[in-house]
């Protein structure tokens, strides 16, 4: 698969098949995105893996909780910025619409949505759940390396056959996640990434999300 191929067939897959991803597989993807560029060469991701029992166990103590704290441990980070203006909420707007269409979940079903969030917190159904993180004193520059960090890896995935679902929701388990995955406290986790085999006969994973045109957002002189 050249990376034109694996661009474009690149999604947020939210239904996995549980078909293990061999630790060969994982080091191969991880080994390869660490070539990420990143300014000064600073290379500030660091990154947990998990899967099988490691990975049940964080979810299983997540999973009775949910339903009990609304809105999780709260957010250590804003995800979005607040106001979000256009056309950035018309584009939003529609990616939810769209993902919950799919599934038959109408927007006055707040219970269906919420059970469709929570799978978040599931990795979807993956067999590997990836973590990144990134130390506290870093700043927008280098969180910009690490996106570019995760963006290798789903590429990658891309390349061995795999799909994945890049997640910052996981910033609402961060305190369980700090102690969980033993994190210093200068580290902040980024967000998770689930990383397996698209159910691809999963209605949720047969949608993709609109692209702006090229002449949208890009301006092309002296050609």
């Amino acid at each position: 698969m050249n990376v034109t191929e694996a661009a474009r067939t690149r999604m947020s897959c939210r239904a996995f098949l549980d078909t293990p991803v061999p630790e060969e597989t994982v080091r191969e993807i991880l080994d390869a995105a660490r070539w990420a560029p990143s300014g000064g060469n600073l290379q500030p991701w660091h990154v947990h893996v998990l899967t099988g029992e490691p990975l049940k166990e964080l979810l299983d103590s997540i999973s009775p909780r949910f339903n009990t704290l609304p809105l999780a441990e709260g957010a250590e980070y804003q995800v979005y910025p607040a106001p979000l203006t256009p056309p950035y909420t018309g584009r939003r707007f529609k990616c939810g619409a769209d993902l919950y269409a799919s599934i038959g979940i109408p927007r006055e079903d707040r219970p269906g949505r919420y059970r469709q969030f929570a799978r978040n917190f599931e990795f979807f159904g993956a067999p590997v759940g990836i973590f990144i993180s990134i130390d506290r004193l870093m700043g927008p520059p280098q969180w910009s390396d690490v996106g570019m960090f995760a963006q290798n890896i789903m590429l990658l995935a891309r390349d061995h056959g795999l799909h994945t679902c890049a997640q910052e929701a996981w910033t609402f388990w961060h305190k369980t996640l700090t102690a969980y995955l033993e994190l210093p406290e200068n580290m902040m986790l980024f967000c998770g990434i689930a990383l397996g085999h698209a159910d691809t006969e999963h209605p949720i994973n047969n949608w993709r999300t609109e692209r702006a045109e090229l002449d949208e957002f890009a301006v092309l002189r002296g050609f």
